[in-house]
Order: C-alpha cells, then structure tokens, then sequence
C-alpha cells in the first residue's frame, strides 16, 4: 500500500507497513504501522523518524537527504502532547506507555523483519522529548544507534539529567529552539537546562534571515553538518563539542 504526500509541491511515495503491537500496546492506538520511504541503494540502514501529530509529516528534503546517502527513511506516529515532566515519572502515563511501545515495535520490525543493523532515530521539536525520554528508558537495551534532535522543544523546567547511552546530536536553531520564547539563546538555554548523555554534540545554527535564499543556505548547512556527524560517528570519532 502506497500513501503520497505533499511537501511544497512535491510528491514523495511512501509505504504503509502494519507492525504487530506489542502486548504493552493498545490496539488500534497509535504507532500500529510505520511509513518507509525506501533509499534506491541496498542497504541495511535506515532512519526513524517521530512524527508529532500536531505537525506536518517529515519535510520532504530530509527523507530524500537520507534515501541519497543510502538510508531507509521510517517515520511513525506519536501523541507528543504530554509535557516532558511525564516522563520523569515512576510509572509513564498511559500516553506515554503508548509512545514508547510503538517505538519499541518499530525497531523491532526493522531489525527483525526488515535487517536493518544501523537505526538512527530522529525527532524535531515537541516530539524531540519524547525521543530522548525512551532513548533514556530503554538505555539497558540501547536499541538505536544515533539519536539526532532538531529544535527540540524542552519547555520551561528545572535542569534535567537523562542517561543516553547512544551518540546524540542536537541542531538548535534561533526558530523556538527550546520553546521557551526567547531569541537568539535558545539554542544554549536547551544545552543549559538539560543533560541528555555521555557523547552529545550541539549544533548552534545561527540564521535570522528570512529570506528564500538565506533559508536554503542555512538548510544546507545543516545538512552538511549532519553529514559530518554522521560521518565522525560511523567510524567511532564522535566527541562531545559545541559546533
């Protein structure tokens, strides 16, 4: 089964892929299938991506970045509505059981159905959080490789400290990066009010500029940037810094 969607004119084909839901997973809630827009290379990696609900589906420009370099582009559903403190919880909320469940059948599927051997998961904004609360839960089973943040939305809390054990990368931006109103800091107050792991790079991409060329400049160079992370962390040369 085939889903088109629209992204600036354009139309890129996904697959709708069924996952069996785990016994920790409601039926019929939300994470039950994945859509896989598959890299023309053979390949046993691939990208999976969080899709908050409240927002459009994955920017057309980032599935294809990915499928170009030789990596299958997954994405999947999530209820990111909950403020980051659920997690922080003994016990997660019923949503968040959810979210992390659909996760955890997600990954399963790919490795064991699909062979995939590398996952990077990757999230933008209110389903940043998210990300790195079940990246911090399943630490122990470390099911990701890589787990790569875009404007993560942090909100306004007290300093965090979560134990991910994979690499992370965190490109913050001067667009809302840390949702908490300001300009300009946004990006340092994240890196100030939360402690995400052992090997986290932050990436700062200053770019106040709003016109078309600025703003294809500035995607570039985050795309750039992504590839030399990616580039330092397949071959274990990935050190903590500020970029």
């Amino acid at each position: 089964m085939g889903l088109m969607i629209e992204q600036g004119g354009a139309f890129d084909e996904y697959e709708a892929v069924a996952l069996l839901p785990g016994p920790e997973l409601a039926s019929g809630a939300l994470g039950t299938a994945v859509f896989l827009r598959r890299s023309a290379r053979p390949s046993r990696r691939a990208v999976l991506h969080l899709h908050d609900l409240t927002d459009s589906f994955a920017p057309a420009d980032l599935a294809r970045w990915y499928n170009e370099r030789g990596f299958h582009f997954y994405m999947t559903d999530l209820d990111v509505r909950e403020p980051l403190e659920a997690g922080a919880r003994r016990r997660p909320t019923p949503s968040a059981r959810d979210s992390f469940a659909a996760l955890d059948s997600a990954c399963a599927h790919m490795r064991r159905a699909d062979g995939i051997d590398a996952i990077i998961l990757s999230a933008q904004e209110d389903a940043a959080p998210a990300a790195a609360l079940w990246c911090h839960a399943r630490r122990s089973a470390n099911p990701v490789d890589a787990l790569i943040l875009s404007n993560p939305r942090f909100g306004k809390q007290p300093r965090r400290s979560l134990d991910i054990a994979c690499p992370v990368l965190v490109i913050s931006g001067s667009d809302d990066s840390a949702g908490d109103g300001r300009t300009d800091r946004r990006g340092r107050r994240g890196r100030e009010s939360i402690r995400l792991g052992q090997h986290v790079t932050w990436l700062y991409i200053d770019n106040e500029t709003t016109g078309q060329a600025d703003k294809a400049a500035g995607r570039r160079r985050i795309f750039d940037e992504m590839g030399r992370w990616l580039g330092a962390y397949m071959y274990g040369q990935v050190r903590d810094q500020l970029l």
